[in-house]
């Protein structure tokens, strides 16, 4: 009888140590019903007629590939026919972000947060350190909301307006080490690399910030490489 009490308390222990929604052995989402997933950022990843966003042709990808996703946030972006929900805003920096992000989180408390914030700094400013920080509390605030919640952050897409964004390089190399620090805290954070593949002089349009339809392409497909990894379907 103390045997098999054991037994029961063992697994009492290991379900209560365990992150809901996560596989243990695969560290990935457990989709039971609609993962929600929220884009947060800047005009990038809120796009407009003019600057398409990569969360149209990943909604796409992710649909036809079977998963069950419903994109959630404040704002709304409108292609087509097609509206979806994020929390991009046109304009603003990191910093706007992390002001914001405890009451828009706690409105929309996403399964999965894509974090692609870095741009609207001069490079005079000396932005590097004030981007970081506000990436860290970011972070920090969502995992005390959620401390499930998987968050993928970006090392951002790179400019070709110059010298004003010529510390993109640098930031992406700050971002790299800000989530290898912060992996050490919580599961569920990964890095995506969007800058590797992103050639500003081919995927921007004219003002060689914003990503054209090829660009907004190339940064969905690099987002689902890295969901498909941490995200099962039903």
């Amino acid at each position: 009888m103390n045997r098999i009490w054991n037994i029961q308390t063992m697994i009492i222990c290991v379900l209560w140590m365990t992150p809901l929604g996560l596989l243990p052995q695969e560290g990935k989402l457990n989709q039971t019903s609609a993962i929600t997933l929220m884009g947060l950022g800047d005009s990038i990843t809120q796009g407009g007629s003019k600057t398409p966003s990569y969360l149209f042709s990943l909604w796409k990808k992710l649909k036809e590939a079977g998963y069950n996703v419903n994109f959630v946030g404040p704002q709304q972006t409108t292609l087509k026919d097609t509206t979806l929900n994020h929390s991009g805003f046109g304009g603003q920096n990191a910093e706007f972000l992390e002001k914001r992000i405890d009451s828009i989180y706690r409105k929309f408390p996403a399964d999965v947060v894509l974090l692609h914030s870095g741009h609207n700094y001069f490079v005079e400013d000396k932005p590097i350190s004030v981007i970081i920080e506000a990436q860290r509390s970011i972070i920090s605030k969502i995992k005390a909301i959620n401390p499930n919640a998987a968050i993928f952050v970006a090392q951002v897409i790179e400019s070709g307006k110059l010298p004003k964004y010529s510390y993109i390089p640098e930031l992406n190399r700050e971002i790299k080490s800000l989530v290898g620090e912060l992996q050490n805290t919580w599961s569920g954070i990964y890095l995506v690399d969007q800058a590797a593949t992103f050639d500003w002089r081919s995927d921007t349009i004219e003002d060689m910030v914003h990503p054209n339809a090829r660009g907004a392409e190339k940064m969905a497909e690099t987002w689902f490489k890295e969901l498909k990894k941490y995200v099962r379907k039903n």
